[in-house]
């Protein structure tokens, strides 16, 4: 059977009425967008606690960060998504359980990815920072200690702020992981770039134009990330570092 491509189809109004079809794609683009650099923030944030928190010397704030790490880098992030979404709901009490159901449901798709791709991201985050931080020779931290500094004065302006530019790298790929992970937020109804890529094809009957146009928007911003990473790093590296070149 013979395939009629129309390379015209993104500029054609939707049969649903919602605007163009190019027009539909670059609003699930604003909403991977939106999805990746909040998720990715708050994770980086988070994933730095925990990070330090794994190389502190007291047990009681090493052991529970390890079990967060473990239990959420070795969780498929489909079956915590779903776990946050269907199940949490129904464990809560009934009152909270009743304002989630009630929420606009695009905002609780929304709110829930956030908060999945956050806390899976997270506990990969904690590892590359914890890896940075062990990466330090332990010299600076006891030279810290000689000069007055307490632990977190040594985290914050001597640990830190080397370990950071040690993983530039490792974090570029895990924003793009938090970017292509957003995916998943199709398989809770949020019409992201995957979802309104799938939209475009039921609608418009042309499977290929719809999904090439999303590989290669994915495909571009990928690319804009890491000559962005890149730059950051070459101007952040410090001579005599790991990972300097």
């Amino acid at each position: 059977m013979n395939y009629s491509w129309d390379w015209l189809i993104y500029f054609k109004p939707s049969v649903t009425g919602e605007g163009l079809y190019g027009a539909m794609l670059l609003t699930g683009l604003g909403w991977t967008l939106l999805i990746s650099l909040l998720s990715w923030t708050l994770a980086l944030a988070l994933g730095t606690l925990f990070g330090v928190a794994r190389t502190l010397p007291q047990r009681w704030v090493r052991w529970p960060s390890a079990a967060y790490v473990h239990c959420f880098r070795n969780t498929p992030l489909l079956v915590q998504l779903f776990l946050w979404f269907y199940v949490l709901p129904e464990l809560l009490p009934v009152d909270w359980g009743n304002a989630i159901k009630q929420m606009n449901p695009t905002l609780n798709q929304f709110l829930t990815v956030v908060l999945c791709l956050t806390l899976y991201s997270a506990a990969k985050c904690a590892e590359q920072i914890r890896a940075g931080i062990e990466s330090i020779a332990a010299g600076q931290r006891a030279a810290g200690l000689a000069l007055g500094l307490s632990t977190g004065g040594i985290y914050r302006h001597v640990i830190l702020p080397q370990a950071f530019r040690i993983i530039i790298p490792p974090l570029t790929s895990d924003f793009m992981n938090v970017f292509k992970n957003s995916a998943v937020a199709l398989t809770i109804g949020l019409m992201e770039l995957t979802g309104q890529s799938r939209q475009l094809s039921e609608f418009s009957a042309q499977p290929f134009e719809s999904f090439l146009a999303a590989t290669v928007i994915y495909m571009l911003v990928t690319l804009l990330v890491v000559w962005l990473m890149h730059v950051i790093e070459a101007r952040s590296r410090l001579p005599g570092m790991v990972g300097s070149h």
